[in-house]
């Protein structure tokens, strides 16, 4: 709900400062479905990111529990 909240309040200051930069004339104007475009790939992306680094994390923590293990009073071996 709070996140809903911040986008909305970043798109309106995008628009005011956009209808603001119509009366200069030497601003370069971006259409608001491309700044609402960019915020989601950019969402997208982070998750996607966040999501490979949590299963990268999680398989190393795997590896590191299953050497730990003891088999016949032998430690496992793990490959680095």
């Amino acid at each position: 709900m709070a996140i809903s909240k911040f986008y909305f309040l970043l798109f309106s200051i995008c628009n005011v400062a956009v209808a603001v930069s119509e009366n200069s004339g030497s601003c370069y104007k971006i259409e608001p479905g491309t700044v609402a475009g960019i915020i989601c790939v950019d969402i997208v992306l982070t998750l996607l990111i966040v999501m490979v680094t949590y299963h990268c994390a999680r398989n190393q923590l795997q590896r590191s529990y299953k050497a730990e293990k003891v088999y016949m009073n032998v430690p496992a071996k793990c490959k680095a």
